[in-house]
């Protein structure tokens, strides 16, 4: 075979591992009150490890959180609106305290604030994001968030 063919193979088959290795990534949700820890603390820190996940349902998620997902960042308590996005800097580990041996943390970074926040009342009236387990299960504080729910956050993100 030529030199350039198999070059050009190579890099076709580089350019479609990378393809898909983008869209294994994972989006998430971690929520947080703003007055334990904001966005803006995030982003004066740049990142932080995120711990201190107790409920089972949580844990099982964020366990399953990768080097270089998505993660949007919720605000609890008062504000109750997602109001920017983080990346995964590694994958979940074990809790370094090792209190409790099946909490997991992921050290996380700030990407960017939300241009506006997006409010949880817009989301429960929004027919694309009403079922969505933020809504349904609102004490869970790490979930996933599928490619659709992303992308409306972010349309509804942009809006005045």
């Amino acid at each position: 075979m030529p030199n350039g063919l198999r070059l050009a193979g190579e890099c076709a088959a580089q350019f479609w591992q990378y393809q898909q290795a983008a869209t294994d990534m994972a989006k998430w949700l971690f929520k947080e009150e703003p007055e334990h820890y904001s966005f803006a603390d995030l982003e004066r820190d740049g990142s932080t490890l995120w711990d201190g996940v107790s409920n089972n349902l949580a844990r099982l998620h964020l366990r399953k959180v990768k080097k270089g997902d998505r993660i949007f960042f919720y605000h609890t308590g008062k504000e109750k609106a997602i109001v920017g996005e983080m990346r995964a800097v590694a994958n979940a580990w074990p809790d370094p305290a090792g209190a409790d041996p099946k909490a997991v943390v992921v050290e996380v970074k700030a990407t960017g604030r939300l241009p506006m926040p997006v409010p949880l009342a817009r989301i429960k009236n929004d027919r694309l994001l009403a079922q969505w387990d933020l809504v349904r299960l609102s004490r869970l504080s790490v979930m996933p968030v599928s490619e659709q729910q992303w992308q409306r956050v972010e349309e509804l993100a942009r809006e005045e």
